[in-house]
């Protein structure tokens, strides 16, 4: 089922004595959702993702824009009435009712011809009971499960009505890393299984990245930048997208261009072509320094941290925003500790400009 936001706006009343402005926690927001992807609205807290999520839903009413499935207007539909499946973030199931019947109470509720016969409930129930692999604990209540498993229950809960859409509020929010991770990854096989349009809502970008098929980054409201999850790391529109993206986050320097040079402080650290000369920011990855002994970048190192996988070294810099500069190298490197001074090199495709005023990204080709 394709999704598509049309100016979607939801305002809120101020509730302050004094300053009473109303809240815009979404603004004009307009994108559309292809048939059978599974999207990822990311962002910061408060930056109106849930809000839009649940604008979606039913649970908000906007303030002005349409919402549309396929080509049904259900802007003014009540949630009952969408066909969606709505797994939120505390599981909210019932915990004087077992599995199964946390499960069956969707198909309960139907009423008329969309009710299925008690056959045909019992079939439905197991069918979204093995999608998500819980067949054995139909018989125990919420209080009996981990944390994991009763969001397997939440989920086959949203599933079993088989909806037009499936919306998901920070699903994995309340598990520890390793069930984090193995809960993800059923997600993602259940929504390629089912080809339900899916709409997943996280602050956890590495959450977001690692199964959508695309991402919405949001901020203050306003939708900062729509793409494919490698597509919007490599080429962020802004300063914002680019520092939020990435794990360690990206280092962010004050530079500036002269003359066809970049220039961190008084060190020309990459020659480039196509950029005028002005005040910019300067972001590089973390894995966009290579060790190098007469390197034209150099900082103040900190300290080393060996991860297994790689290094991560730990410097500062004058240039930096940041308190501190964060390099990933790979383990085959060897950092000399006994110096106070590390040089590097930059990989060119891993630097990015952005425009001291406005922070966006400022286009350049490398020498």
């Amino acid at each position: 089922m394709e999704v598509t936001l049309q100016n979607l706006t939801k305002k809120f009343p101020g509730r302050g004595r004094k300053k009473r402005e109303d809240v815009i926690a979404v603004n004009d927001v307009t994108f559309k959702i292809p048939d059978g992807e599974l999207i990822g609205l990311l962002g910061p807290s408060g930056c109106g993702k849930s809000t839009t999520l649940n604008l979606i839903s039913g649970l908000l009413k906007p303030s002005a824009g349409r919402i549309l499935f396929g080509e049904d207007d259900v802007t003014d539909l009540p949630p009952e009435n969408r066909g969606i499946g709505l797994v939120f973030q505390n599981y909210a199931l019932y915990p004087h009712l077992t599995v199964k019947q946390n499960i069956l109470f969707p198909l309960q509720n139907l009423k008329g011809e969309a009710r299925p016969s008690r056959e045909e409930m019992q079939k439905k129930v197991y069918e979204a009971a093995g999608l998500v692999q819980i067949e054995d604990l139909m018989d125990r209540k919420p209080g009996e499960l981990s944390g994991g498993q009763q969001q397997r229950v939440a989920i086959a809960r949203a599933l079993v009505k088989m909806p037009r859409v499936l919306l998901l509020d920070e699903p994995l929010s309340n598990l520890d890393a390793r069930l984090r991770l193995q809960t993800r990854e059923e997600i993602r096989r259940i929504q390629r299984e089912t080809g339900i349009t899916t709409i997943f809502v996280t602050h956890d970008q590495e959450e977001a990245m690692s199964i959508s098929d695309r991402i919405v980054v949001m901020k203050d409201g306003i939708v900062q930048q729509i793409g494919r999850p490698q597509q919007v790391y490599d080429n962020p529109e802004n300063l914002f997208v680019a520092k939020f993206l990435g794990n360690p986050p990206m280092n962010v320097f004050e530079g500036r261009v002269k003359e066809g040079r970049l220039y961190l402080g008084e060190e020309a650290v990459l020659n480039l072509k196509g950029a005028a000369d002005r005040k910019v920011y300067v972001g590089i990855r973390p894995e966009g320094f290579v060790l190098q002994e007469k390197g034209p970048f150099s900082c103040e190192l900190s300290g080393v941290e060996v991860m297994g996988r790689d290094i991560s070294v730990v410097c500062k810099n004058a240039s930096s925003v940041n308190p501190t500069v964060r390099a990933v190298i790979g383990t085959d490197h060897e950092v000399d500790t006994e110096n106070d001074m590390i040089r590097f090199s930059l990989v060119s495709h891993k630097v990015f400009l952005f425009d001291r005023e406005t922070e966006e990204r400022i286009c350049f080709e490398a020498e």
